[in-house]
Parts: C-alpha cells; structure tokens; sequence
C-alpha cells in the first residue's frame, strides 16, 4: 500500500465517525487556539510598551536622584538638592557625544480658565526639551531661551490640558492660572502640544511646560532641578555616553549613591525580556490544553482499535504487515491533531486579533509561535497515537478474527 491509499483510507475511517471525530478536534483546536490567543496578546503588549518607550527616542539618558540608604532607625529615601540648573552646562561638557541636556523640573498643580479646571502636571523645561523627548508643539511655539532667561510667566499646554480648558477656542495668547501649592500665577498661553498620549506612567497630554526658572525660581522657590534629560548624539553611543556621565556625575559629587543614570535602551531590554518571558509562560499554560486534546486522541484512538478489530484481522489475514497496521493508525492520530491545529491557529487567530483590538494593543503573531503551536499539535497527535498504533499492530489475526 502507498501513502495515498492510507490517507484516503485514513479520511475514511474518521468521517464514518464525524461526532467523535468533532469532539476530538474540539480538544485540539480549543488549545491551539488558546495558545496563538495568548502568545498574540503577550507579544502585542511587548509590542505596545517598547512602542511607547521608542516614542521618547533610543538614545535619551535621564539622570535622578538616588537614594539615601537606611539604618539606625531611619528610612530609605530620594536623596534631594542634589542637581543644579549650572550642573547641567558641566555634564554636556563631558563627553563630545552628548548632543543635549536638558535640566527638568515637575510638580502638581490646578489650571484655571474662566469656569473651567483640571488638575495637571507642570514641567519646567527648557528650549531643547522638544527635540530630547521628540514632542513639538502641533499650534503656537514651544519655549525659548529667553522665556528662561527672564522667567517668563509663559506655558504650552498639552493637548488634553487644552481641550479640557479652552475646547473648540484657540488657547494661543490667551491667560491662564495655575495655582501651585497656596500661590497662583497667571501666565500667558503660547502654544499647544501635539498629542503624544500615555507613555509608560507618563500622561503627556495632561501636562503644561514652563520656563525651568520660572517653575524653580517662582513657583518652587528652590534652586535645585529634579533631574536631567540627555541626548545622546546617537543611539550607538548611548551606552558609553552612560559610562561617561555616570564617571563625571561620581568625580563633582564625590558619592555615586546620590544619583542614577538610565538610558532608554537598557529600559528597553528590561521591558522586553519581562514581556517575552511573560509571554512564554502564557503560551506554556496554554499549552496544557494540548495535552487534554492529546490524551482525547488517545482515548478515541483506542475506542476505534477496539471497534475495528475484525478489520484488523481480516487485513492481516490477506497480507498487510504490522509497519502497515501501525503506520495506518499513527496516520490517523496525526491526521486528526494536524487538522484540529489548523482550525485552532484560524481560531486563536480570530480570538487574538479581536483581544488585541478591544485592549488597543497591536497585533502581532510571530511565525515561530504558528510552526511551533501546529508542529506541537501534530507531535500530540504522533505522541499519543503510538500506544494506540501499537496495539492494533500486535494484534493476532486469528483472535481478531474471532472478535466480535
């Protein structure tokens, strides 16, 4: 006998039983499916967070605080007053491949428009800001060196910061209050923000960015920064730009406790191998619904050799071999898991993108994870089917002749 005759022989038997035949495919397809959902849904995540982390540019460093350590009955804490607005002009000098710094303030504080309020995120910034963290004014302009250079009582606003206020009228030129701890500015409006939405922790859009000595200065009443925003002249050398930094950061404040240096790239492959191995362990418990359609094949498998016994011998009897009885067998299992994986990738594909929408991530199935779900279903399918294959083959024509 060929390969054809057993195919077609194979097909034959599975559809002169199509209930049990569906309900075999059922377990198959149930775990395929959920395997592709989740490994989909785990790699649109990963997708999602290094998209948004990508957005702010591969080679922005920040500079931070770092913290005070604890002991004889006091607390671990941010380590404050530590940056200076004259520091950052010391750490651009430090390596010719820092193309800016950029010295950053926030705190919290209330927007006010006529009848209208939102509580919002104010940033000092300076000029350079723009193009470190790649968000550029969509109407008016952004701040500019003399804006700083005077404290100028001036804002852009995000753009939801925007909408909130002003709605449909256009913020430009218009005055607004913002009230910062018990003390309130009127400034005047010069630009709003493209949307940027949410990045990482970070809302964009609900932001509005000042002057860094008008924040520091007026609204603060303090000398020192939070931190520093860096960029690199590019991402190739970002990392030895971190080196350096964190080297000349050492050698001015005599302590490297006090302060820390991360770069975007290493965020990056943070977040990546935290989403991949999450991903792998996703598709693993879903896995395991393989394993129930496995042992369902199995099952069946062994009701079919019991069922069809007499065949077995007659076909023995007439000169088929056991390699032809175990390969006719084998041959159904596969058939069986073979097509319940191709029907459950169809499914889990379907169930995935429809997820991936609803949650606002992208979509996204690498190959890998397709040939590994269907080779995985067939390997169940050849695993499972051996037992089965195995104990029609050693039947002995003569007493399943007499089967009844």
């Amino acid at each position: 006998m060929n390969l054809k005759e057993f195919i077609r022989i194979a097909f034959h038997s599975l559809s002169a039983n199509k209930l049990r035949t569906a309900l075999s495919l059922l377990g198959i397809i149930i775990g395929v499916a959920s395997v592709i959902t989740m490994v989909a849904i785990g790699t649109g995540a990963q997708e999602q967070v290094t998209g948004q982390i990508g957005a702010m540019g591969s080679n922005l460093i920040t500079v931070s605080p770092g913290f005070s350590r604890g002991g004889g009955g006091r607390i671990s804490q941010d380590i404050a007053d530590v940056f200076t607005l004259e520091m950052a002009e010391a750490i651009k000098n430090a390596s010719p491949n820092i193309k800016h710094v950029v010295p950053t303030s926030e705190t919290s504080g209330l927007a006010v428009y006529r009848g209208n309020n939102v509580r919002v995120r104010i940033s000092g910034v300076t000029p350079e800001y723009q193009e470190v963290i790649n968000h550029y004014p969509l109407v008016g302009r952004y701040v500019r060196e003399q804006d700083v250079a005077n404290s100028e009582k001036v804002t852009v606003l995000g753009s939801e910061v925007a909408s909130e206020l002003f709605g449909p009228e256009n913020p430009v030129g218009q005055s607004i209050r913002v009230v910062i701890g018990d003390r309130s500015y009127s400034l005047r409006v010069i630009g709003v923000m493209e949307s940027k939405g949410q990045v990482m922790m970070a809302n964009y859009d609900n932001r509005i960015y000042v002057p860094i000595t008008m924040l520091i200065k007026r609204g603060l009443k303090t000398r020192y920064v939070d931190g520093y925003s860096i960029e690199a002249a590019s991402r190739d050398v970002a990392k030895s730009v971190v080196q350096e930094v964190e080297v000349f950061m050492t050698r001015m404040l005599g302590d490297a406790d006090r302060f820390r240096v991360m770069s975007q790239d290493t965020i990056l492959e943070t977040v990546s191998q935290a989403t991949g191995t999450l991903t792998l362990l996703l598709g693993a418990i879903a896995s395991i619904a393989l394993l129930v359609g496995g042992i369902g094949i199995m099952n069946i498998m062994l009701v079919t050799v019991s069922e069809r016994t007499r065949e077995i011998g007659i076909r023995k009897a007439i000169g088929a071999k056991r390699k032809h009885i175990l390969m006719q067998f084998l041959l159904e299992a596969v058939l069986l898991s073979g097509l319940g994986g191709i029907l459950g990738l169809g499914t889990g594909w379907a169930g995935g993108y429809w997820l991936s929408r609803g949650l606002g991530w992208p979509f996204s199935v690498s190959p890998v994870a397709v040939v590994i779900a269907i080779g995985f279903s067939v390997c169940i399918g050849l695993f499972f089917g051996i037992y089965p294959a195995s104990k029609a083959a050693s039947l002995d024509p003569v007493v399943a002749l007499r089967y009844e």
